[in-house]
């Protein structure tokens, strides 16, 4: 039974949870960490950390996307980012943190990003980055809004994309209006079921916040779910923009729980639920899988690596929306004291804080708690705070 509370006369909401308001419980038994797998398969596709990057150019080149990859984790470029709108991106990532950097104002920053991303799109330059990282032999990974999905996809099918994510704040299976940028005009709504059964690559499409429209997603076909809409410190998508939002822990066990519908429904097919919200440390990677996921999108954990073409500045891939930004450049690290993205994901650490060996740490938790796999894991148990 749902729990809930009077928030005035004739009103209620539901009692929901961050991942900060609950806890791993051990089991009676324990296991040694290196007889733990931290291992995830979605479709053909597997890969050794449950991992994946949020697809913004603060995070991903063509280079980090393969250096993620044979970490074992999953690069997501934004295919409506930088790489698909000029040819210098590296310059012109400079002119923007030369902006945040020096002027005090934060909305400029946004502003030059804005004026970046009015560039038109290249589906020829976004397949020239998607062909680097194939070549590499790592999965590629490309995310498109659903505005744009139907005029992108067939670009990036051809440079060779494995696993497109349809990716936007908020998308419900059931109305996906498609906007032109330039008019505001609304055309003919995205048939995500049907896009999605037309394609040869497994397709990962959110986010979602509640059970109800996870499981609509779920039955378009969709190989994984995305869970929330990647908000951090940086975002402002919840509580000064639009106001939507659940918290994670919340959100992320009701998605399981659609998952566990639809797979009931079809006889076995089973759809990932990938988190993607308020995930910082280790602690909270190993709550969010606790709570059901097959893998989490990590932001500003990944903006502190060396190789994060951001220089140590995050930004959220919202944040460039022309005319409702919904998030901030933030700094999250200097030049000086950067990890090597080999030590963010699988240490040595000398960090108490949890913001560096995040797969380690996973690994160990599981291993504490008892249990030798991710889905193991997820039935593990969880204490909440009254």
């Amino acid at each position: 039974m749902r729990d809930l509370v009077d928030i005035g006369m004739g009103r209620t909401a539901r009692r929901t949870y961050e991942l900060d308001d609950i806890s791993v419980v051990p089991s009676r038994r324990t296991r040694s960490s290196k007889d733990v797998s931290t291992a995830w398969q979605i479709d053909a596709y597997r890969f050794d950390a449950p991992i994946l990057s949020h697809p913004t150019d603060a995070l991903v080149s063509p280079e980090s996307a393969i250096d993620l990859g044979r970490l074992g984790a999953l690069g997501v470029i934004n295919g409506e980012g930088l790489w698909a709108r000029h040819r210098d991106v590296e310059n012109k990532i400079d002119q923007l943190i030369d902006v945040a950097t020096t002027d005090p104002d934060p909305r400029a920053a946004v502003r030059c990003l804005q004026e970046l991303h009015r560039a038109p799109l290249d589906p020829e330059l976004i397949g020239q980055a998607v062909a680097r990282v194939r070549e590499a032999g790592v999965t590629t990974s490309v995310r498109v809004s659903p505005q744009h999905a139907p005029e992108l996809t067939p670009a990036l099918l051809a440079a060779g994309v494995e696993l497109l994510v349809v990716h936007g704040t908020i998308i419900s299976a059931e109305h996906v209006a498609q906007v032109d940028r330039t008019t505001g005009e609304a055309g003919a709504p995205l048939n995500l079921k049907t896009f999605i059964a037309d394609l040869d690559v497994p397709v990962i499409a959110g986010g979602v916040l509640d059970h109800h429209t996870a499981l609509h997603l779920m039955r378009t076909g969709a190989a994984g779910v995305i869970v929330g809409y990647g908000s951090t410190a940086g975002s402002t998508t919840t509580g000064e923009v639009l106001g939507i939002g659940v918290p994670m822990a919340t959100a992320i066990a009701d998605a399981a729980a659609a998952r566990r519908d639809y797979l009931d429904e079809t006889g076995g097919r089973y759809v990932h639920v990938i988190a993607d919200g308020d995930i910082h440390t280790s602690g909270d990677l190993i709550k969010a899988i606790a709570c059901g996921a097959d893998a989490a999108v990590l932001g500003t954990p990944l903006a502190t690596a060396a190789q994060a073409p951001g220089r140590g500045w995050y930004w959220p891939s919202a944040a460039a929306h022309p005319d409702t930004p919904r998030g901030a450049l933030l700094q999250v690290a200097t030049d000086e004291d950067r990890p090597d993205l080999a030590q963010v994901l699988g240490g040595p650490s000398d960090d108490p804080y949890g913001e560096l060996n995040l797969v380690g740490a996973l690994r160990r938790a599981m291993a504490k708690a008892g249990y030798c796999d991710l889905k193991e894991f997820q039935k593990v148990g969880l204490s909440a705070r009254a």
